[in-house]
């Protein structure tokens, strides 16, 4: 089984490193590589890739690389790879594995190990087949094989296997068909099946196709984010856009909902910060606040006020930055200053 995978990375040294190891797999198929947040999000969305290789501990802090990727990956597909984080900080292992990673290699990535993980891929999906190593390709060869940018790589081209095939169907038509056969001489038995029975099979077919073509067509839609919260095998299903604010709570996390209702969550206010993207914003050590849901911002008393409640959060000098943010937000587009 070959699974495909796509690495990203902000550094093209280790991409390269990366590459030399993976290459030597004739299970694993190269697709891409990306050096930021979101030129891997575009190339995941793209390709569907079955593996992705990823840095979250970048030495540039612009890529903007994160565990913050999984979660954003839910919020457009349902079926999400199998992600292998790597990176020489193992403090990071276990935040990964609570975030969904399939598994931790660090860098550089041992032939070894990389085989154990393709290994347990393969168990979970009740296949058992060897890992053949490739030794003809060298690491030589990857390196010249790409060009300045790891991400510009030549893929290989495969023959149209369906236009081969229709070609050879087509040599074993014969010259000469047999006559027709009178439908009416044809009695059917009890086991046929009548040309009314295939009508009413074909039909509902029919319905399920489009009833499976509907579905599929409304993955591929843009979907809002949801948050779960779980505990105890209780999972809480929340809307991203319902949220207002988010108050910290020692290592816990009180979500307020815009009906009122407060619901914790057990991780800190950190957590979401990193998962969660505009329009929530940082404000202050213990709040994070939806801009949605702002109606009044005093710069004066360092206060925010949310919408239809008589809710003030504050808001720090530290953050003054982000708050200003959520000002410039507000005035785009229709807006009109008295």
């Amino acid at each position: 089984m070959k699974h495909s995978y796509i690495i990203i990375d902000d550094s093209a040294e280790s991409i390269l490193k990366t590459l030399s190891v993976t290459a030597k797999f004739q299970n694993l198929q190269f697709l891409a590589s990306a050096n930021s947040y979101h030129q891997g999000l575009d190339l995941i969305l793209e390709h569907h890739p079955a593996l992705v290789f990823l840095e979250i501990n970048p030495d540039n802090k612009e890529s903007n690389l994160s565990l913050s990727l999984i979660s954003e990956l839910y919020r457009f597909l349902n079926i999400i790879p199998k992600i292998i984080i790597t990176t020489n900080n193992p403090a990071s292992a276990l935040e990964a594995i609570q975030y969904g990673a399939f598994d931790y290699l660090p860098k550089p990535i041992d032939g070894n190990a990389l085989r154990k993980t393709l290994m347990k891929l393969e168990k979970i999906s009740g296949q058992s087949p060897p890992f053949p190593i490739n030794n003809q390709i060298s690491s030589s060869s990857i390196t010249t094989s790409f060009s300045e940018n790891p991400s510009d790589v030549s893929l290989p081209v495969f023959k149209n296997i369906d236009t081969e095939a229709s070609n050879s169907s087509e040599e074993a038509i014969p010259d000469s068909l047999p006559e027709a056969i009178d439908d009416s001489d044809v009695v059917p038995s009890e086991n046929e099946e009548t040309t009314e029975d295939l009508a009413i099979v074909n039909s509902e077919d029919t319905v399920k196709s489009k009833v499976s073509e509907d579905i599929e067509a409304a993955d591929f839609k843009e979907k809002p984010l949801i948050i779960c919260v779980k505990s105890y095998g209780d999972y809480r299903f929340i809307e991203a856009k319902d949220i207002c604010y988010l108050q910290a709570d020692n290592n816990s996390t009180d979500i307020h909902l815009y009906n009122g209702e407060m619901i914790t969550a057990f991780k800190t206010l950190k957590h979401f910060e990193n998962v969660l993207r505009s329009p929530f914003v940082r404000i202050h050590n213990s709040y994070i606040v939806n801009i949605d849901y702002v109606s009044r911002i005093h710069t004066g008393n360092s206060v925010c006020y949310i919408k239809n409640t008589t809710t003030k959060l504050p808001f720090s000098k530290s953050y003054k930055e982000n708050v200003d943010a959520i000002i410039n937000s507000i005035t785009k587009g229709n807006y009109l200053e008295i």
